[in-house]
C-alpha cells in the first residue's frame, strides 16, 4: 500500500504524470457521470441524476484545467521538433516522414487551441468555433499519423522477428515481442482517441456528435489507462537499464 502511494506521489511530481492522472479522472468522471445520468433518465432516479450531472461538470472543469496547462507546451514541443528535425537518425524513410508530419500537426495544434481558449475567455474578439475545429482536426490528424506509424513499425518488427527466428537469438526475440505489444497498445489507444476526435467534429461527418457521454468517457479512460501501462513499462525498462549500468560499473572497478 505504501509503495503504491509513493509511486502515485512520484507520478504527480512530474508534469506528464500529473496530466495523465487528471486526464484519467476527467474521462473516468465522464464515464460514470454519463452512465448515472442515462440510468437516472430511464428510471427517474433524482439522486443518481444529480450525482451524474455533478460528475459531468467535474469532468468539464478538469478538461478546462488541462487546456490551461497546455498553454505552456509550445516551447517544449518546438524543442522536440527541432531536435528531431527531418529525422536524419531514422533508418526507415516512411517512419521519418510520418514522424515529421506528426510533429508538424502537434506543433500547429497548440496555437489553435490557445486562440480558441482565449476567445472563449473573451481575451480576444474572435469566434472560437473554427479554432476549436482546427485544433480537433490537427489532433485527429496526429492520431491518424500515429496509427500509421505504429503499423509501419509493426511491419518492420515482424520482418526482424522472422530474421531472428531463423538465426536463433532468444533474448532478442523477447525484446521484439515486447516492442510489438507496445505498438499494438499504441494503436488501440490512438484509435480510442481518434473515435472521440471524430465525435467532436461538426455534425454530419461520420459519427460526429452521436456518442453518449458515457461512451466518450469509456474511450478516453481506456486510452488513459493504456498510457499508464506504457509509462510504467518505460519506467521499468529505464530502471532495468540503470541497474545494469550500475552493475557493469561495479564490475569495471
Amino acid at each position: 500500500m505504501q509503495q503504491s502511494v509513493e509511486s502515485l506521489v512520484r507520478l504527480l511530481e512530474t508534469y506528464r504524470g500529473r496530466d495523465k492522472v487528471i486526464r484519467t479522472f476527467c474521462y473516468g468522471s465522464q464515464l460514470v457521470g454519463g452512465a448515472l445520468t442515462r440510468k437516472a433518465a430511464a428510471g427517474a432516479d433524482v439522486s443518481s441524476q444529480r450525482l451524474g450531472k455533478s460528475l459531468l461538470l467535474f469532468s468539464a472543469q478538469l478538461s478546462h484545467c488541462r487546456t490551461v496547462l497546455r498553454l505552456f507546451d509550445d516551447l517544449s514541443m518546438l524543442a522536440y521538433s527541432h531536435s528531431y528535425g527531418l529525422g536524419a537518425s531514422e533508418e526507415d524513410a516512411g517512419l521519418r516522414w510520418i514522424s515529421v508530419l506528426t510533429n508538424l500537426a502537434d506543433q500547429l495544434y497548440y496555437p489553435c487551441e490557445h486562440i480558441a481558449w482565449a476567445a472563449d475567455a473573451e481575451l480576444i474578439k474572435v469566434r472560437s468555433d473554427k479554432w476549436w475545429l482546427f485544433s480537433t482536426v490537427l489532433w485527429g490528424t496526429s492520431l491518424l499519423l500515429g496509427i500509421l506509424r505504429s503499423f509501419r513499425v509493426l511491419l518492420l518488427l515482424r520482418k526482424k522477428l522472422k530474421k531472428h527466428q531463423r538465426d536463433g537469438g532468444g533474448s532478442r526475440r523477447s525484446d521484439l515481442y515486447r516492442q510489438i505489444q507496445a505498438e499494438m497498445l499504441s494503436i488501440l489507444s490512438s484509435m480510442a482517441d481518434l473515435s472521440n476526435a471524430v465525435h467532436w467534429m461538426p455534425p454530419g461527418f461520420l459519427w460526429a456528435g452521436q456518442f453518449p457521454s458515457w461512451l466518450v468517457g469509456l474511450l478516453g479512460t481506456t486510452s488513459s489507462l493504456i498510457g499508464f501501462i506504457q509509462m510504467n513499462t518505460s519506467s521499468s525498462e529505464l530502471s532495468d537499464s540503470t541497474a545494469l549500468s550500475s552493475q557493469s560499473g561495479g564490475d569495471a572497478n
